[in-house]
């Protein structure tokens, strides 16, 4: 650039929008970045700093001259049965629902990863659930759960009793769960397929030759090559299991007796139907902190090989 620069005209037009590249080119990397960053900052920072402000003070008196009160909302949480409830709750979200939607959708990924005849409609049906409004499959399927809905008719059919899918505290929780392994087997199934494709091909000519069948052409190859994938889709699916919401929301409302109340619910409850902001800030503080350890964790079992820790 300097070569190019000295030897132009230095009273020419050509010289001066030279200079101007060279002085301004390097602000360009974070001319690009800024408007990113000014959304980071207005959406993510701010109430970031924000919330863990309002958790500081109580706002169960009066939500617009709130009473400092340092770590009490920490202790009060610590404290609250039901606060042990919603995270049994949450804890056996992921349990059930983390390891269905991380290794299922890599079998139905390797099936439709196939050369099979309607490949692509395959991949509509099961891919479909994921563009469907969480609030209208949510809303089917407490239909289909309702006391006189299909499932119990079919029930009937079969000379079963009646369950209560959603009323009866031992079946709500894993009835919420079924909608949400539902609606994620197809996104997570995308992404499997993506890394798919970054497999050689001549590592399964070659596990052919040595006589390997179908299954240990798979886990002998397609599994060590996608750990990275399903490190990144056990992480996904933890922190939306931990997140989860919406369907509670519109099928249950945390009920019946606080059975499928997760976290998020619990904040939600505390903050915008009992207005103590202080207590459900403190919640999402801890919250927060039980997402960083899950993906610390995911750092230490996945990829402790990549990062020297």
């Amino acid at each position: 650039m300097s070569f190019l620069i000295n030897n132009i005209d230095q009273t020419s037009p050509k010289w001066h929008n030279q200079c101007m590249f060279k002085y301004y080119g390097k602000f360009a990397p974070y001319m690009f970045l800024l408007p990113a960053g000014i959304v980071l900052l207005i959406f993510f920072f701010i109430p970031f700093f924000q919330t863990i402000g309002l958790s500081f003070f109580d706002y169960s008196n009066s939500i617009y001259n709130p009473d400092f009160t340092g770590i009490k909302n920490y202790i009060e949480i610590l404290h609250n049965p039901v606060f042990y409830k919603v995270m049994i709750n949450t804890i056996i979200y992921l349990v059930v629902a983390v390891p269905i939607l991380a290794i299922f959708p890599l079998f139905l990924a390797v099936l439709i990863n196939q050369k099979i005849r309607g490949i692509t409609l395959y991949k509509i049906l099961i891919y479909l659930p994921v563009i469907v409004s969480i609030v209208v499959a949510a809303i089917a399927f407490k239909w289909l759960y309702a006391q006189d809905g299909i499932l119990n008719y079919f029930m009937q059919l079969m000379h079963l009793p009646k369950i209560g899918w959603l009323t009866d505290p031992k079946y709500a929780i894993y009835s919420v769960i079924i909608v949400t392994i539902w609606k994620g087997i197809g996104y997570y199934m995308m992404i499997y397929l993506a890394s798919l494709m970054s497999v050689p091909k001549e590592l399964y000519e070659a596990c052919e030759i040595d006589g390997a069948n179908f299954w240990q052409k798979h886990l002998t190859v397609t599994v060590p090559h996608l750990m990275p994938t399903i490190a990144l889709v056990s992480t996904i699916s933890s922190i939306s299991a931990m997140k989860i919401f919406a369907e509670i929301y519109v099928m249950t409302k945390g009920g019946p007796l606080d059975s499928t109340k997760t976290i998020v619910y619990y904040i939600y409850e505390k903050a915008f139907e009992n207005l103590d902001l202080g207590y459900a800030s403190a919640m999402a503080v801890i919250l927060l902190i039980i997402v960083m350890i899950f993906s610390l964790l995911n750092i230490f079992v996945f990829e402790r090989g990549k990062y020297k820790i």
